[in-house]
């Protein structure tokens, strides 16, 4: 299934893509894309549902992040080889955990504005994974099984706040807007693997990344498994585990960052394209 959450900032309201494309509302049947409603035996129930029989929604209507009332946004850094790579920084030992503000999810297409003061914000196309269930101390065997869905996420990262503002990298991962999540979250049993999903960001329409997770240093299991051994994972945690090479501060012969006008398209396989227009706070 490809689960939705669509209308104004607040406001959505659940909905599911059809085979045909279309968008059809869920309201009689769930409250929200979060929480409870990303457990097995939900997700089973909406499944059941023919979609014919649920109401088309007209026009075209805003997405809203594909999950509500977010718990835990937790982000893998220096995940893919060629990234880590490209950064000059050696392969980490463990994943490299920081944490991304829930103020600054929004949805797939909604405008990316750049922070006062701001001259190094960077894109970073990666494979969001939600959690579907309480995970606790689970195997890298069964933690795929913790998995609500996928989704695409932009973690847009300001890198001067990141690593020259003393402190952790959240500071430059949080600004308002630099977490744009959808456009829909595809269960699991669509993605049966999760390691082979091409992936690409463009800006301006010139290609920046191309990669595959199959180049990912921790799989999704083992970045479940090991962030479960920490910490419980509850139903709407979100993980967004890294990215490919092909970053802003990454480019040569000089860093290329985003400026207001700038439009960032991106996707990952079977799992849909978001577009962001870059603008600027007051």
């Amino acid at each position: 299934m490809k689960l939705v959450r669509y209308g104004n900032p607040g406001k959505e309201k659940p909905g599911m893509i059809d085979a045909d494309g279309v968008l059809r509302d869920l309201s009689a049947h769930v409250d929200d894309i979060a929480g409870a409603a990303l457990g097995d035996e939900a997700m089973a129930r909406l499944r059941s549902l023919d979609p014919a029989s649920l109401p088309a929604v007209g026009g075209n209507p805003r997405l809203g992040p594909c999950v509500g009332q977010i718990g835990k946004f937790l982000c893998i850094g220096l995940n893919y080889t060629d990234h880590a790579e490209e950064t000059g920084n050696p392969i980490p030992a463990h994943p490299i955990l920081f944490f991304k503000a829930n103020s600054a999810v929004v949805g797939p297409n909604d405008d990316v504005v750049i922070p006062r003061g701001s001259k190094h914000s960077d894109w970073e196309v990666e494979l969001g994974v939600v959690i579907g269930k309480p995970c606790k101390y689970v195997s890298v065997e069964e933690a795929l099984d913790y998995v609500a869905g996928y989704c695409v996420i932009n973690d847009v990262s300001e890198r001067h706040f990141q690593m020259n503002l003393t402190g952790q990298w959240t500071k430059g991962k949080s600004c308002d807007t630099f977490g744009p999540t959808g456009p829909w979250l595809v269960t699991r049993d669509e993605i049966p693997d999760p390691q082979n999903l091409g992936m690409w960001l463009d800006v301006n329409g010139k290609r920046m990344q191309t990669g595959n997770t199959r180049t990912m240093i921790f799989t999704v299991a083992e970045i479940i498994s090991h962030m479960s051994q920490l910490m419980t994972l509850h139903p709407g945690d979100v993980i967004s585990t890294g990215t490919p090479p092909g970053v802003g501060m990454g480019k040569k012969p000089e860093p290329v960052y985003l400026k207001k006008g700038d439009v960032m398209e991106l996707s990952i396989d079977g799992l849909g394209t978001q577009r962001q227009t870059v603008g600027e706070d007051a």
